[in-house]
């Protein structure tokens, strides 16, 4: 679950805020920052964790492709014909 702080500043990227764990009623809103209620900061969380879940073929692509001195390579020795069948081959592995 993405954590409270995470939730507030996507709420208001300039609170000045301190979180003690993960308890919403420790929350210490500092500097005259607005105190956000629990319920937004929940339904906030809840957003950025969906985003995050449907991003994650992006992160295991992002892991799986070739180096772009790699690629480079590939497409110098192979063409890009050869790239692209190197680069559909993790696409396929991780579809959208």
């Amino acid at each position: 679950m993405t954590d409270i702080i995470s939730a507030i500043i996507a709420i208001n990227p300039k609170a000045e805020v301190s979180v003690n764990g993960e308890d919403y009623k420790q929350i210490t809103w500092h500097n005259g920052t607005t105190p956000i209620s629990e319920a937004d900061i929940k339904a906030k969380q809840a957003e950025l964790q969906t985003d995050y879940d449907n991003k994650e073929y992006q992160r295991k692509r992002a892991a799986e492709y070739p180096t772009i001195k790699d690629q480079l390579d590939d497409i110098y020795h192979n063409g890009i014909d050869g790239w692209k069948t190197t680069i559909k081959a993790v696409k396929d592995k991780y579809p959208k």
